[in-house]
């Protein structure tokens, strides 16, 4: 009896060992994978930003050399292009712990062998008439809202060929870099159910043309974890109490499936040797 409809995945042209260094960036879907890299020894960076979840905005934060400008709002200075946990009482606060992110952001991506990437939305928020979020000032499209008023932005979904349009300069600008992309299985269910299936189509269909379009010389792959938590694990039980993030067993599931195709069996052995060690390191004694 057939109880599952197993994702065919074809084995990739290289694969990652503990001698990369890899750079997670996107979904809070990668700081799940980045932390089951880590625990397991390979040498990651997961999003210095914060999450980011459109694809503007996390190509941004990748682009980006200079610290953005700050904006003060509920006695906090914030960052529109970081996650709220860089976000201080004070402007020179916020503008020490962003600059320490845009200096990890660009050294982590100029030695980076991999860059993985997690697209979440294609859904943006706008800022109406800000100062340049980035430092070329090209785009005004946010990371985080920061709880500002509604009325501040427009809300609108990026089309599959602006997404490939503002990825294929990056990746040409770093031929020697292995990018794997993925779309995050998490739901984004108060952009509406509807909204959310039109959103991860649009992602899908931006990373089927960076995948296979000519100008990105085969550099770029696809890695089907969305695909995997709808048709594999379809059920609510693998999904976690809000019904929206994978539980522990799907991220496990999903992780396992990645090492068994992007991870040597070498690698593998070594990686649990690894993690056994961690959880030594961080076992807390109960006396």
């Amino acid at each position: 009896m057939k109880l599952q409809t197993i994702v065919d995945i074809q084995p990739g042209s290289w694969q990652i060992g503990h001698e990369d260094k890899i750079l997670l960036v996107g979904s809070c879907f990668a700081d799940s994978i980045g932390q089951m890299m880590e625990q397991r020894g390979l040498q990651v960076t997961c999003n210095p930003f914060g999450t980011l979840y459109n694809p503007v905005s996390i190509v941004q934060a990748m682009q980006m050399t200079d610290i953005p400008p700050l904006v003060e709002h509920d006695g906090l200075w914030h960052s529109m292009a970081h996650h709220g946990s860089f976000s201080r009482a004070t402007e020179e606060e916020t503008r020490i712990a962003v600059g320490k992110s845009v200096e990890i952001m660009q050294r982590s991506l100029e030695e980076a062998s991999v860059v993985i990437v997690t697209f979440g939305t294609a859904w943006v928020y706008e800022m109406k008439n800000p100062e340049p979020v980035s430092d070329s000032g090209a785009s005004c499209v946010v990371g985080n809202c920061h709880k500002l008023p509604a009325e501040r932005f427009t809300r609108r979904r990026l089309s599959a060929d602006e997404i490939e349009a503002l990825w294929l300069p990056l990746i040409e600008h770093y031929p020697d870099k292995h990018w794997l992309f993925t779309v995050s299985p998490i739901r984004h269910i108060k952009d509406g159910l509807h909204e959310n299936q039109l959103s991860k189509a649009t992602l899908l269909m931006a990373v089927e043309q960076l995948v296979n379009g000519s100008r990105s010389n085969g550099k770029c792959t696809y890695f089907p974890s969305y695909e995997i938590m709808l048709d594999e694990l379809r059920d609510y039980r693998f999904y976690a109490e809000d019904l929206v993030h994978p539980s522990p067993v799907a991220i496990q599931y999903v992780w396992e499936r990645f090492a068994e195709i992007y991870c040597t069996p070498q690698t593998r052995n070594e990686m649990q040797i690894r993690l056994k060690q961690w959880k030594f390191n961080h076992h807390i004694p109960l006396h």
